[in-house]
């Protein structure tokens, strides 16, 4: 292997120049949260390289070789072409190059000014996910806690109980228990006046900054689009939940932290009643033109091979749904998500989407089982600012309970 001293090194108008090229494979070797806009050094612009991939040296110590290769490749990052790395540090890039090499990646090359150069250049586009400070990251999350207030809450959501809270949290988060807002045996969001009881006993507010995050990612979500339907205006997420605080080394305290109920809830309740959904709206949006149905469930739920749960006993799909990605199970997001259970770049996610006919132009409504996987798909969305999303509350359990609802089954035309 050639020495790290010994890669080429390009310039910020060099790789300017290679933006459109179908040969270069440009790889953003920094945090996912810099990838999406943070500027974590204080670059003077948040953001990535336009057509560049999202691939943290990070990665390189904690996942597989094989599992590495196969998202470059999933990406269009081939052996037979030259790559550009950038990161902070010109150590990261080296580092990154020297795995590569091991892989069976030759033509490499560094941005030796980083990001930094290109971000101080307001002539050069940067992309960024249009609501990345919603998507925070655990840096944020440190300074953010000790500020925890009347107008700021932390939340641990979680829809099995507060066993799991009591036994290790973030340093002040609150316990957002799903089970006090989901009704059985659909696990249906609850009336709305018993939604606004349980809401302000958790003192949470129109005007609250909710942050909010889950041993399991997926209940944060699920969180987040009911908080959204109540009308709370400032919703945020942790990327990549609780493991990715421990990860960071952040600090973790037992026990039980009790909210302070608040009056009155301060805005129209619900405030956006329509991003939550019934089985009546569901019906009207399969029978509109620029409206899509969009399945959150594995392949082999979408075509009928299996429920994906041993208390739905129907199999199949919602007649006229699309399938919108998911992962291999109903407890598994790979599709959405990084190996490190961050969002995934959501330009591959666009792209998924985009291929199936599913784009912000239309009205697009996420179903999954019972609402968890369809609301991470609806909260990335929102990240992505599309504005005309929803979430079938019911999914496919309240759906196939009616006999006269149409299914169907196999692979479709």
């Amino acid at each position: 292997l050639r020495s790290k001293m010994n890669l080429e090194k390009i310039s910020t108008s060099d790789v300017s120049q290679m933006l459109n090229d179908p040969n270069v494979a440009i790889l953003d070797a920094r945090p996912s949260a810099a990838y999406n806009g943070w500027p974590l050094m204080g670059e003077a612009r948040g953001g990535h390289i336009p057509g560049a991939i999202n691939f943290p040296l990070a990665w390189v110590e904690k996942f597989p070789d094989d599992q590495l290769k196969s998202i470059l490749v999933s990406n269009g990052v081939l052996t037979e072409k030259r790559i550009v790395i950038y990161a902070y540090r010109p150590s990261d890039c080296s580092s990154l190059a020297d795995w590569l090499k091991t892989v069976g990646f030759m033509d490499i090359s560094l941005l030796s000014t980083g990001l930094a150069e290109w971000a101080a250049d307001p002539n050069l586009p940067l992309d960024y996910l249009p609501n990345f400070e919603k998507l925070v990251h655990p840096q944020w999350l440190d300074e953010f806690v000790p500020k925890s207030n009347q107008h700021h809450a932390l939340f641990e959501v979680s829809g099995d109980g507060k066993q799991a809270y009591v036994d290790g949290h973030i340093p002040g988060a609150l316990h957002f228990d799903l089970g006090l807002v989901e009704v059985q045996p659909n696990w249906n969001i609850c009336a709305d006046d018993e939604l606004l009881r349980v809401i302000l006993s958790l003192g949470v507010s129109a005007d609250t900054m909710a942050v909010l995050y889950g041993k399991d990612p997926m209940a944060a979500f699920r969180a987040a689009n009911i908080l959204h339907y109540a009308g709370v205006d400032d919703v945020r997420i942790l990327d990549g939940g609780y493991d990715v605080w421990k990860t960071f080394g952040g600090k973790i305290e037992v026990g039980v932290q009790q909210p302070t109920p608040i009056m009155p809830f301060g805005g129209d309740f619900p405030g956006r009643s329509d991003c939550l959904i019934g089985i009546e709206e569901t019906r009207s949006i399969l029978s509109k033109k620029n409206s899509e149905l969009v399945s959150v469930r594995s392949w082999d739920e979408y075509i009928g091979l299996t429920s994906g749960y041993d208390f739905i006993i129907p199999k199949g799909r919602i007649a006229g749904a699309i399938w919108g990605h998911s992962g291999s199970d109903p407890h598994q997001m790979q599709d959405y998500r990084n190996p490190d259970n961050t969002m995934r770049s959501y330009r591959a996610i666009e792209e998924n989407w985009r291929s199936a006919g599913i784009i912000p132009e239309k009205h697009v409504a996420f179903y999954c089982g019972t609402g968890w996987r369809a609301s991470e798909a609806y909260f990335y969305a929102y990240l992505m600012g599309w504005e005309n999303i929803a979430v079938f509350d019911g999914g496919w359990l309240e759906w196939s309970l009616d006999d006269g609802n149409p299914i169907e089954t196999g692979v479709p035309d």
